[in-house]
């Protein structure tokens, strides 16, 4: 069965162009081959940091809430809240612009910051310990939805490479293979026929 093939005059320069073309589309394909690798490996490291980091901060979430709670208790939620305005940031976030195999995503780097007592009247001391486990929390909670947004767009990427790879694979390569093939041969039959014409005509002077 005859496979598709692109449609060319059966030439010798339409040839040659089509092997030039092949040559850079095979070569093409070997990148993106590569690429795709590359993504598959990173996606799932990925997935292990993110899995990693889930449970961290699931665990960090946790015991900033049993503080929480502890606090709430010693104080009341109308205290709690009332000494939590004006506090100061425990907490620097840093956004910047991150790029890996094309594939661009933030990326979030924080720190802690020096914890200044807020020291109030009637203020329990256990109020500066739940916001420093608050602080914690929420800077694992930060890294995993940089992990997890990194992790989205890096599968999105190995997908359309995968789509590239196969089209080139079993679609557009094949044509130009198949399309290659055929102008060989009517070339050939082209070149017998010519060579037959030639034959033909030396016998006819003979006689």
């Amino acid at each position: 069965m005859t496979g598709k093939r692109i449609k060319a005059a059966p030439t010798k320069n339409t040839l040659l162009n089509l092997k030039r073309q092949l040559n850079f589309l095979e070569e093409g394909h070997s990148l993106l081959e590569r690429k795709r690798e590359l993504l598959t490996r990173l996606v799932y490291q990925r997935i292990g940091e993110y899995r990693k980091i889930r449970d961290q901060a699931h665990e960090a979430t946790k015991l900033a809430y049993h503080w929480l709670s502890m606090l709430q208790l010693r104080m009341g939620s109308r205290a709690v809240n009332q000494a939590a305005l004006g506090v100061e940031p425990v907490l620097d976030l840093k956004i910047l612009p991150r790029r890996n195999l094309g594939v661009e995503y933030p990326s979030v780097s924080g720190e802690l910051l020096p914890l200044n007592p807020v020291g109030l009247l009637g203020t329990d001391p256990s109020f500066d310990e739940t916001r420093l486990h608050f602080a914690e929390a929420s800077l694992q909670l930060v890294k995993m939805g940089e992990v997890s947004m990194s992790l989205n767009r890096l599968i999105a990427e190995q997908r359309k490479a995968q789509k590239r790879v196969n089209a080139l694979r079993y679609n557009i390569i094949p044509q130009y293979r198949n399309t290659i093939r055929f102008i060989e041969n009517a070339l050939e039959e082209e070149e017998r026929n010519a060579l037959f014409q030639v034959k033909v005509l030396r016998d006819q002077e003979r006689i």
